[in-house]
């Protein structure tokens, strides 16, 4: 599988990374339950490649999904070579404070959770949802911090990972990011972070395109999923998912493929991450990755509408 460099901080990562929101078990987003075995067979594949990305954060399904990765990564002898791995800073759950304090307390239970001493990546994560913002972006404040992180060698690149972009843009100029992570932003959907990623790309930041399958509608079909970006979806929001139906149908393509590869074919986009929970959904994705897609499939299927809007404007968080 081809792979994109991060700058010059000697992390190379593969197109497609895998993603582990879901794998500590968050059925209020996901709508599913994910047992600990199914869990740590999927890690286990994972470790055979391919793909040489995993995704996690310190506050995916409050700290379950680091905690199984750890497992793994301790039954594996160690976390493998020419493997990434990758997590975030977040804020404190219950206070929702997310300050230099915080920021060496979550990188501090990230590499004892995960059983390892530094990690490839380190983003900064979701500071749309802190207490108060100015805690990051203050001098000698989280954002510093980060960067402090990766001068003291615990991560080799650092970015911002979050959704709202009216707040990740303007910072994305501020600072000089290796990477960043967007999603449901960037999909057959919704194009709302075109220009951001426009700019990115243009400083040579290293783009991460997460959820592109708009939360599971373009996986699993709107006729099995009635949900857009983990939010219920009414018969008109489902519509233009239909529509992609349709053509997909028409060229008998999978859904699910041309969501991976719409994603996959972009030119400024480093890598897609795909949230992964079993063995099985990682064959999927792969075979998705493969796929053979005729370019009269891509003719029309790009001529459908689609939102330049938050995705997210009215969705409810909630972290479990």
């Amino acid at each position: 599988m081809k792979k994109n460099k991060i700058k010059d901080t000697g992390v190379e990562v593969t197109e497609l990374s895998f993603g582990t929101s879901s794998l500590g078990s968050m059925p209020d987003t996901y709508g599913y339950e994910v047992p600990e075995q199914r869990a740590q067979e999927m890690l286990k594949r994972f470790f055979q490649g391919p793909v040489n990305v995993l995704d996690t954060s310190r506050n995916y399904a409050m700290g379950e999904s680091e905690k199984r990765i750890g497992t793994a990564i301790k039954e594996n002898g160690g976390w493998p070579d020419n493997f990434v791995l990758s997590t975030k800073i977040d804020r404190n759950m219950d206070t929702l404070i997310l300050d230099k304090k915080r920021t060496r307390e979550s990188i501090e239970e990230s590499l004892k959770t995960l059983n390892v001493d530094s990690v490839d990546i380190l983003f900064l994560h979701d500071p749309e949802y802190v207490k108060n913002i100015n805690d990051i972006t203050k001098k000698d404040g989280a954002m510093d911090e980060l960067f402090k992180i990766k001068e003291e060698g615990l991560a080799k690149a650092v970015g911002l990972a979050m959704g709202k972009i009216d707040i990740m843009f303007p910072m994305l100029k501020k600072w000089d990011f290796d990477v960043m992570i967007n999603h449901n932003r960037y999909t057959l959907l919704n194009r709302e972070a075109d220009e951001m990623y426009s700019y990115a790309h243009s400083k040579n930041i290293s783009i991460f395109n997460a959820a592109p399958y708009a939360g599971g509608v373009l996986a699993k079909g709107p006729s099995n999923f009635k949900k857009i970006t983990y939010q219920d979806a009414t018969e008109e929001k489902l519509a233009p998912a239909r529509e992609i139906e349709k053509v997909c149908k028409k060229y008998n393509v999978e859904m699910g493929a041309a969501a991976l590869q719409f994603s996959m074919k972009d030119k400024r986009i480093t890598s897609t991450i795909c949230g992964v929970t079993s063995v099985n959904s990682i064959e999927k994705t792969l075979a998705w990755a493969e796929t053979e897609i005729p370019e009269e499939f891509w003719n029309e299927v790009l001529k459908l509408p689609y939102s330049t809007k938050d995705p997210e404007s009215e969705r409810i968080f909630t972290p479990g």
